[in-house]
């Protein structure tokens, strides 16, 4: 039951964490955060403590538009 109520947390959330991004591209979560400090203008994020947190909407839109 709980493990079904973290599932559906997450659905909701409207972030991703960098370790999440560094997952979808299949890169390291080190090269992630220079790449996410280089895309400034094109994700919205915030960085709360020492965590950044990528608004998905803007990263989900930019990789829309890459070419694959």
């Amino acid at each position: 039951m709980e493990a079904l109520a973290t599932q559906a947390k997450a659905a909701e959330m409207r972030t991703y964490t960098v370790k999440e991004i560094s997952q979808m591209l299949g890169i390291s979560e080190n090269a992630c955060y220079a790449f996410v400090k280089e895309m400034k203008d094109e994700f919205r994020s915030v960085r709360i403590g020492t965590s950044i947190r990528v608004s998905k909407k803007s990263f989900d839109r930019w990789l829309d538009e890459q070419e694959m």
